[in-house]
């Protein structure tokens, strides 16, 4: 962001730092995938950078493109930098191109889309309602299955309006569908990969050089290596010594079939390199044999070379055909003749290919069973052959089952995983509100795919696009009966709030996963103030009003509890601060019912952020990135980052209860705090750490006092099983919630002296703009402050 600007800008330098990670990721990644993919993306970010200089993009808007309206869904990059194309447009899909042909038209969109408006281009796109068998990538790709919704229910005029509304990009954006060679999938089962991805995934493995390596020393190189000893062998004298006698010319002759053959396996064996090195001991053999074979006679040096090499390899492993030999070659060709995990995943790759490639797999066992006796004759894999767990972790993405069931197997091992499935769950909510089978399966399809639409870069506290400003979901939103699916909308929120916090219950919710929470929360009828979380790079000094609100009803939900207490939260001051003035402090519902336009304080998003900035002991907005995490972390202790929302509003319960997350995000905290031993970058990591302490208090907030006590007396105990740094330096932290548990106050500061500790208390906090109090090892020298 440009600080020096009256209105706040993008600046070149992020883009034009990842144009050049781009390039040279393209130019020296081994992986010829990887480096098409950091080609394209090196095309993205030139794009940017021109669209930026010409000004044809204008990055922080909603509506980045020139020419482009908010609702086409725009190509972005990371970081939300729009690149100035639209997801849609392009070359022609392969099945745009069939679909003209079909119809004998043009291959051109503009020719698609005005035969689609035809009767017997209606009559296509009826039959894919009727039969749902049809798939959407892009939000765009239903707006022509809209509008022969429309004409079919008889809403014509709907159907014309919308028309106009897509008539000018007719000719760019991708409005047909395309088709599926199945149906919808059945809605209560959902997949983290589809088949088609899980395929991709396997096809680009590699097989590993160290593995591969190793297979073929044992199955090749180590055989060759007894011919070749065995060969030496034959010319050892009384003495045991080779070279003992003279060979003779058979002996000559098979040398140079040896050699022969050598040169034929080292070009078709390219793995293995010690039989190329002269000092190694099957180097000494073939460079000696090489020598006798053409009549030329070892030097003194050499011979002793020969000698030493051989009586080294009978000393290590037996002279070859006695019985200690012969076993470990057996045991070696046993391992060398498994089957390697890149063929077993080619085996894998092929079950998978006849299945349907765009949805999930409802069970494993025909994917991952072993191998065949018919594929043993189609493959040379030995029957009975078992996949390795490498490839089923691989294969298991795929599984299709209710959400719960894939957290519970480790299919969603993140909140973040747990995010990009929330959307097809949500999507099946969204479309109970639509009567119409047709439409409904029409409305949850496209909700998957407006869910995979990228977030902006937004400046300006602007709002990203919803769903419902799409003009061809604005075209059916009469047929929408909210009310018939607020209970399913309000269940569906209350599960997924469960579920994310009792499986990640030391992690913040990830902002697309908010996001989707929000849409179940507008469905259900509930004004929940979900809230997002903050870049400290782009932060512009002030938060919507919507914080104030979260704060407000966190404030009444925590008052007097150990979370307020620890932080210093005066609860009257901040509820004042979020909640109407003509609002009765009756609980927190009278909160529910109030949006930012009735009874608020229009200015209270300003005002909550001044707060935050006075208990950050510093400005709103600096051009210290520190600094200003420094206030959005006091606007996340002040709202608790949605855990008041969803216990005071939605009812969230989880499940096994409040002391175990409480004990599991300690657990987290631990394992951050153990990552910082000689991490040359810490602060992340310490800010991590302390956002899992934020979630372990709020959890400790929701128990009985008792049970506050009995886990904070056992904290301790649990950070000495890990390494014993990470007790020594959680330790102030421990004796200020231990502090602040027995009646004690923090100083302004956040610390407290506490008898029988070498330094003060702690209130542990994530950002600083200096170094931070976790960092230096405990055990080391003394850092100067």
């Amino acid at each position: 962001m440009d600080e020096t600007q009256d209105t706040p800008t993008v600046a070149a330098s992020y883009p034009r730092a990842q144009l050049a990670k781009a390039f040279t990721t393209a130019v020296l990644h081994p992986d010829p995938a990887v480096r098409r993919g950091a080609r394209e993306r090196s095309r993205g970010w030139r794009d940017v950078l021109a669209g930026l200089a010409d000004g044809t993009l204008d990055i922080g808007s909603r509506t980045p493109v020139r020419g482009l309206p908010a609702w086409v869904t725009p190509r972005v990059l990371r970081g939300g930098f729009a690149t100035g194309s639209a997801a849609a447009e392009g070359p022609l899909e392969p099945y745009e191109r069939e679909a003209a042909r079909a119809a004998g038209l043009p291959e051109q969109r503009g020719a698609l889309f005005a035969y689609s408006l035809t009767e017997p281009g209606l009559a296509r796109l009826w039959a894919l309602l009727d039969s749902g068998r049809y798939a959407v990538q892009v939000p765009e790709e239903a707006a022509l299955l809209t509008v022969a919704w429309l004409v079919g229910a008889g809403e014509t005029g709907a159907a014309l309006e919308l028309v106009d509304q897509l008539r000018p990009f007719a000719d760019r954006l991708r409005f047909t569908p395309r088709p599926a060679t199945g149906p919808a999938p059945d809605p209560g089962m959902l997949h983290r990969r589809t088949v088609a991805d899980t395929a991709l995934a396997l096809r680009r493995r590699r097989p590993n050089p160290a593995i591969e390596t190793q297979r073929e020393a044992l199955a090749v190189w180590h055989p060759f290596g007894d011919e070749v000893l065995t060969h030496w062998l034959e010319t050892c004298g009384e003495d045991g010594r080779a070279l003992g006698r003279e060979p003779d010319a058979d002996w000559q002759r098979r040398s140079a079939e040896l050699l022969a053959r050598y040169r034929e396996l080292a070009q078709a064996h390219p793995y293995c390199g010690k039989h190329r090195n002269p000092k190694q001991n099957l180097g000494v053999l073939l460079g000696c044999l090489e020598e006798t074979a053409g009549g030329r006679p070892l030097d003194p040096r050499r011979l002793g070379l020969l000698r030493q090499a051989v009586t080294a390899m009978v000393r290590r492993r037996g002279r070859p055909g006695s019985d200690r030999h012969t076993a470990l070659r057996q045991e070696q060709a046993r391992q060398a003749a498994l089957p390697s995990h890149h063929r077993l995943a080619q085996l894998v790759l092929r079950r998978l290919t006849p299945l349907p490639q765009l949805t999930g797999l409802v069970g494993f066992d025909p994917v991952l069973a072993p191998v065949t006796a018919a594929e043993e004759s189609e493959t040379g894999l030995p029957a009975g052959a078992v996949i390795p767990p490498a490839i089923r972790r691989v294969v298991e993405t795929a599984l299709s089952a209710p959400i719960g069931t894939l957290v519970e197997r480790g299919v969603v091992p993140s909140a973040e995983v747990l995010a990009e499935l929330v959307p097809q769950l949500v999507a099946v909510t969204a479309g109970r509100a639509y009567p119409d089978p047709a439409l409904r399966t029409l409305m949850t399809t496209h909700h998957r795919a407006f869910s995979d639409r990228r977030s902006l870069l937004l400046l300006n506290l602007e709002r990203q696009v919803r769903m419902e400003e799409l003009p061809w979901v604005r075209a059916v939103a009469e047929r929408r009966h909210g009310a018939a699916g607020a209970p399913d909308a309000l269940a569906a929120l209350r599960q997924l709030g469960e579920l994310a916090v009792a499986a990640f219950p030391a992690t913040v919710l990830p902002n697309p996963l908010i996001r989707e929470l929000g849409v179940l929360a507008r469905q259900s009828g509930l004004e929940v103030p979900l809230v997002e979380e903050l870049a400290a790079d782009i932060f512009m000094g002030t938060f919507s009003p919507k914080f104030a609100s979260a704060a407000a009803i966190a404030a009444e939900l925590l008052e007097g509890s150990l979370y307020a207490r620890y932080y210093g939260i005066d609860g009257a001051a901040v509820w004042a601060l979020g909640a109407s003035p003509a609002a009765p402090r009756s609980g927190t519902g009278t909160l529910r019912g109030s949006g930012p336009n009735r009874g608020y304080d229009t200015n209270r998003g300003a005002r909550f952020a001044g707060m935050c900035a006075v208990r950050a002991g510093g400005p709103t907005l600096s051009r210290s990135v520190a600094a200003n995490g420094r206030v959005i972390e006091q606007s996340q202790i002040l709202t608790t980052h949605n855990l008041a929302v969803l216990v005071a509003v939605v009812g969230i319960a989880p499940e096994p209860g409040w002391a175990d997350l409480a004990f599991r995000s300690f657990r987290t905290v631990c394992r951050l705090t153990a990552r910082l031993q000689d991490n040359p970058r810490p602060l992340p990591t310490v800010k991590d750490a302390a956002y899992a302490w934020r979630q372990m208090l709020f959890h400790l907030a929701q128990c009985p006092e008792a049970e506050q006590r009995d886990l904070i007396d056992h904290l301790p105990e649990e950070a000495r099983r890990y390494p014993a740094h990470v007790a020594a330096r959680l330790e102030p932290a421990l004796a200020g919630l231990r502090l602040v548990a027995g009646g004690g106050e923090f100083t302004p500061e956040g610390t407290a002296r506490v008898a029988g500790l070498p330094g003060p208390a702690r209130r542990f906090l994530g950002w600083t703009t200096g170094g931070h109090w976790l960092v230096p090892d405990p055990f080391g020298p003394p850092v100067a402050s």
